[in-house]
């Protein structure tokens, strides 16, 4: 088993392949179980006998479980081995999956998911901040994107196959198929997942408001991924909607295949992480914010033909993975020795807009129909799009180089703007540490 010491992550030699091509695998096996049960409620109600009503919290225990691994399980990863925790996190994700396979009753179901969406939630986000801590500074970006693609396609392909094998034998198949793919993951994850040092002290974890307060790029970052995924909650949540309806009346099948399109779209934005490791985040952000806007101009004329809405499906996941992968790359970077603490922030945002728009998509599509989803989507985007305006990272972006200093010297981001550009001077102190480095005096990079 390999192992990997702190000051292999700068080394310019190219994380292997098939160590990504693991990473990806693993974190999109492991997301897909928080979204196997979508397509099975029905079948959930009818065999466990809860009422068309409530069934609805089976849903609402794995989202539940989902913001618990953010906010204590996620931060882990920075005090704690890495890879011990991850094996663990699989045992345990294991034995929640067969409790829910073997679940008698709706009590012991609902515990079941509660427990899937914690582990579920706490080995995809755990994964990312693994692959970063191991990719070199010259590759975070392009390594993010490559495991943020393979959570895509979990993600959107969780849904189809799990109506498919419930449809074959049953919706505890699901669940016991599942457990077999984790046990088998959880195996190679262990025999091929380098050991990393431990760079945080065992009790030593940074709240999420001091880690807010001393990383001016996760704010911007949060606040980005906050309007980013309330406009792709108000699309997803509300898109069956119409199409359900006369004239098109689609059935389950022809509406899912719509997710198909936006996989197309996310696996193309996964090269938008190989392009902040070149220095053009900036870019990036700017490109991937006017996309998002324009976007809704073919959404809004899918009564015109149902081709509009396919190519604005394809620019809307384009646009949200691109900026959602830039997003990941560039906190990730500016907060080295806290990158699980980090990452788990960022997502409460994402879970924030998530939340948002699926409960804005609905009430606006019942109460204006789609014209005023549309509407809502263009608003929000144009709001996400001024934003990074106000934002000093605008205003540098032919770097791509984001805000450098922090008046109190509290954070590091010594991330070159550009190739060839040199860190800044100031002064960084680790958040989890408190070590003090000073980089050597050169040409500062534009922002600083």
């Amino acid at each position: 088993m390999p192992a990997i010491a702190s000051s292999a992550r700068a080394s310019t030699s190219p994380l292997p392949s098939s160590l990504l091509m693991l990473f990806a695998c693993a974190a999109g096996l492991s997301v897909a179980n928080v979204y196997y049960a979508q397509p099975l409620l029905d079948a959930l109600a009818a065999d466990l006998q809860i009422s068309t009503g409530r069934i609805g919290a089976v849903i609402a225990a794995t989202q539940l479980g989902s913001v618990a691994a953010l906010l204590w399980v996620v931060p882990l990863g920075d005090r704690l081995d890495r890879r011990r925790l991850m094996a663990v996190q699989t045992g345990g994700l294991v034995l929640a999956l067969l409790a829910v396979a073997l679940a008698p009753q709706a009590w012991s179901l609902l515990l079941g998911m509660l427990a899937v969406g914690l582990l579920g939630t706490a080995m995809t986000q755990g994964l990312i901040a693994y692959a970063a801590a191991v990719a070199g500074g010259h590759e975070r970006g392009r390594v993010v994107g490559a495991a943020q693609a393979g959570v895509v396609v979990g993600l959107l392909l969780a849904r189809v196959v799990a109506g498919a094998v419930a449809d074959l034998g049953g919706w505890r198949a699901v669940y016991l198929l599942s457990a077999a793919l984790m046990l088998v993951t959880g195996t190679v994850l262990w025999a091929r997942l380098p050991r990393l040092p431990v760079l945080a002290a065992p009790n030593a974890r940074t709240g999420l408001i001091v880690l807010l307060r001393q990383q001016p790029v996760l704010r911007q970052r949060g606040v980005l991924g906050l309007l980013l995924f309330t406009v792709f909650g108000l699309f997803w949540s509300s898109m069956s909607l119409p199409l359900g309806a006369p004239p098109y009346a689609l059935g389950h099948t022809a509406i899912g295949a719509f997710a198909l399109v936006g996989l197309l779209g996310a696996l193309a934005a996964a090269r938008s992480g190989h392009w902040s490791d070149r220095g053009h985040a900036g870019r990036v952000t700017t490109a991937a914010l006017w996309l998002m806007l324009l976007s809704w101009a073919p959404i809004a004329a899918m009564s015109h033909h149902l081709g509009w809405l396919v190519l604005g499906v394809l620019l809307l996941d384009l646009a949200v993975q691109a900026l959602h992968v830039t997003n990941q790359s560039r906190i990730l970077a500016a907060a080295p020795q806290a990158q699980a603490q980090a990452i788990a922030t960022y997502m409460l945002f994402y879970a924030a807009g998530s939340g948002l728009g699926a409960l804005a998509g609905s009430a606006l599509y019942a109460a204006f129909g789609w014209p005023g989803v549309c509407m809502a989507g263009a608003g929000v985007s144009l709001l996400a799009l001024l934003a990074w305006w106000a934002m000093p990272g605008y205003h540098t972006i032919t770097g791509g180089h984001e805000p450098c200093p922090v008046p109190d010297g509290s954070r590091i981001d010594n991330e070159h703007s550009r190739p060839g550009a040199t860190a800044c001077p100031h002064t960084a102190t680790s958040i989890n540490s408190g070590v003090t480095a000073t980089t050597p005096p050169g040409n500062a990079a534009p922002g600083c």
